[in-house]
């Protein structure tokens, strides 16, 4: 029976999701070395922030095909390690956008209006109102850094504010900015000009401090920082020095970079200039419901053999693409496990060719899948699309991808892998027609117009007389059932490649009986 662990506590309605394909058990609170102990029996794992999934724990889950994170950030969980084990990850990018955005602005709001610190004066019998003079957002500068769907939505409701928003993002193009209302600008420049900066970056080993005392330094000193992004992109230490030496104006932080914030932090100390909130970004009902159910039903449809929205270890792929090109994978791996047993498992090179309508696809998604089937010969079950670019590297495979858009050879464009190894080189093209058929139309750049199927023997041969009537004699001496056959020369009475579609494996004893025949000079029995 197919079961799904719950370590984290999840939202009802992403339980009752994974209820529909498999046992589920929810256990939260469990120990590093209880989850250790257990977690072999399960398909399937999902969890929020607190459970820890380590390079160990991963090595103990044998039947693990999946791991879900209610919610965006992935720092809880050795993707590394799942992805070499061919383990599935996938998050919610999205269905915390709104509560992570709205907090943000939230913080701005309460950072103007010192709305936290007047509160508790207040409530302790205090009338401070002088003290709390505060600022308005109206025709403020604000700089966004970092415009993806939350920074995008906090930029969306600054400008309905009347705020003039600043953006810093490498990776928007200036059309995008241009849509958006908002002027993309250096991040020294930004920090410079900005009155308020919000943060939505990744933290990664690029960003890992980013914010630090020399972005300080250029800030105003009426300026404003708010991050609610990730811990570990803004230096603490720097920060509460900025604050308390009058450096900048206040900050606001829900993020840490050690969680929880640690008794001895130097941001306890700093005055009320400082809003603190304990990671309440996603922490609305509405978007643990939505996250819930994201990931919950991403975990369902892997476990159903179909593709997750939202895969973390698998560059380029998302459900979209992979039903758009679902054809151009399957010829892809197709191609890929072909040349592999053409070239006897030996290679160094693969050469990836996307010709014609191919080169328009998005390639990374059929270089995977070329990869996948490349190596499952030699891998079987324990190489997928999440791990077949890491396999491939991990064996000093060079991978090399060309595109050619001049092709025109086929309405839908066509792909041709090259394998090259110490052994020589082979090289498979195919196409897409229209009504989703698959076609093998070169063998070593000899034209054939072949369906593959599960059985499949493939010869290069000397144009001659008689040879393929004694090929197929032999094949019938032996029992198997020829299906179909294509010949294809390039000159008469030179070589020429056979490829005949079986109904029957070819047992290793015919195959050495077929490389004695005289002119054949190669012979692969293939299975697909």
């Amino acid at each position: 029976m197919t079961k799904i662990l719950v370590s984290d506590p999840i939202d009802q309605a992403g339980i009752e999701i994974l209820g529909q394909v498999a046992q589920v058990d929810q256990r939260l609170g469990l120990t590093k070395t209880d989850l250790q102990s257990i977690i072999g029996e399960y398909d399937a794992l999902m969890i929020r922030s607190g459970t820890q999934v380590t390079g160990d724990l991963i090595e103990e889950a044998h039947n693990l095909r999946i791991i879900g994170r209610a919610g965006v950030g992935v720092d809880n969980v050795d993707v590394l390690a799942a992805t070499q084990r061919g383990v599935l990850v996938v998050n919610s990018p999205e269905g915390n956008t709104i509560a992570a955005a709205e907090h943000a602005l939230a913080l701005l709001l309460s950072l103007s209006r010192h709305v936290p610190h007047a509160h508790v004066s207040t409530m302790s019998g205090g009338w401070d109102r002088k003290k709390y003079v505060g600022n308005e957002l109206y025709k403020k500068v604000l700089g966004v850094v970092g415009l993806g769907k939350i920074g995008s939505h906090v930029a969306k409701v600054a400008k309905a504010m009347g705020m003039e928003v600043l953006a810093y993002d490498p990776f928007v193009s200036a059309e995008r900015a241009l849509q958006m209302q908002v002027k993309l600008i250096d991040m020294d420049v930004l920090f410079e000009q900005a009155d308020y900066i919000t943060l939505h970056l990744p933290r990664t080993p690029e960003t890992e401090n980013i914010v630090n005392k020399d972005l300080f330094r250029k800030m105003k000193p009426s300026a404003r920082l708010v991050n609610c992004a990730r811990g570990g992109i803004v230096d603490e230490s720097a920060l509460a020095e900025a604050i308390q030496s009058g450096l900048i104006s206040g900050a606001a932080l829900d993020v840490y970079a050690k969680e929880p914030l640690s008794e001895d932090s130097p941001l306890r100390s700093v005055n009320e200039r400082l809003i603190l909130t304990p990671h309440l970004g996603a922490s609305t009902e509405e978007a643990q419901e939505n996250v819930a159910i994201d990931v919950a039903e991403q975990i369902r449809d892997v476990l159903l053999g179909l593709p997750a929205r939202s895969a973390v270890n698998i560059p380029g792929l998302n459900a979209e693409i992979m039903e758009r090109l679902k054809p151009h994978l399957h010829l892809a791996e197709t191609l890929g496990l072909l040349v592999s047993q053409l070239s006897a498992g030996q290679t160094q090179e693969l050469e990836v060719r996307l010709q014609g309508e191919f080169s328009q696809h998005p390639s990374q998604p059929i270089v995977i899948a070329a990869l996948k089937g490349l190596l499952t010969s030699a891998l079987g079950e324990r190489i997928n699309y999440v791990n077949a670019s890491l396999e491939a590297k991990g064996r000093g495979i060079n991978v090399l991808e060309v595109k050619d858009d001049s092709s025109r050879d086929f309405a839908s464009g066509s792909l041709q892998l090259t394998n090259r190894g110490e052994q020589g080189s082979h090289s498979v093209t195919g196409a897409v027609f229209a009504d989703g058929d698959l076609r093998i139309t070169t063998i070593d750049d000899f034209p054939v117009n072949a369906s593959p199927s599960r059985y499949m023997l493939f010869a290069r041969h000397r144009d001659m007389p008689g040879i393929i009537g004694y090929l197929g004699s032999l094949l019938g001496e032996h029992n198997v059932n020829i299906a179909s056959m294509q010949v294809g020369r390039r000159i008469v009475r030179g070589d020429a490649v056979m490829v005949l579609s079986l109904d029957d494996p070819i047992p290793s004893d015919l195959l050495a009986s077929i490389h004695s025949i005289n002119g054949i000079k190669e012979a692969h029995s293939v299975t697909l």
